[in-house]
């Protein structure tokens, strides 16, 4: 269980510490993020995502992210290189979140939102799904193997099923 996660945490972590920039700029909310990922429900309900919705972990949490204030007041700045890079930091931390709580990447990503057509005059957002400032975020196994076949296999498995049947 991941528990409390510190800025000396984050930054002990082989692809938390690239980011150091996020973590020391006064004017980003990374302690606003710290603290929001620490929390034992949250942590629970991205594992949920996972297992019992079939999403990214950040999907679990991510309206609830994006509804602090200071969060999204940053986000809602036009400063794209620092809006990617606070949305990079935040996906280091959930992926510490989940590795702690013993889960691996899968190297597929799933989809939170649909970006809305750019406009020079507007910071970059979405306009549809669940998320309105992250786009797509990483997706997690168990390291033991997760209890629930997905529904690709299953339906694999019910298509074989007919042909061997129709043979």
């Amino acid at each position: 269980m991941a528990g409390t996660i510190s800025r000396t945490e984050f930054l002990s972590d082989s692809q938390g510490k690239t980011f150091s920039d996020v973590v020391n700029d006064p004017k980003q909310p990374f302690d606003v993020v710290l603290h929001f990922f620490s929390d034992a429900d949250r942590q629970r309900r991205m594992e949920e995502a996972e297992l019992h919705h079939d999403r990214a972990p950040l999907a679990g949490v991510v309206r609830e992210l994006e509804a602090q204030p200071e969060i999204n007041q940053f986000l809602g700045r036009a400063e794209t290189r620092r809006n990617n890079r606070f949305r990079q930091a935040v996906g280091v931390l959930v992926r510490i979140v989940m590795e702690s709580r013993g889960w691996q990447k899968t190297g597929r990503k799933g989809s939170l939102g649909v970006r809305a057509p750019r406009s020079s005059k507007v910071v970059s957002h979405n306009s549809g799904g669940l998320s309105l400032w992250f786009v797509r975020a990483e997706r997690y196994e168990l390291n033991a193997g997760m209890p629930y076949r997905s529904v690709r296999e299953r339906c694999a498995e019910i298509g074989s099923r007919k042909r061997s049947q129709n043979a």
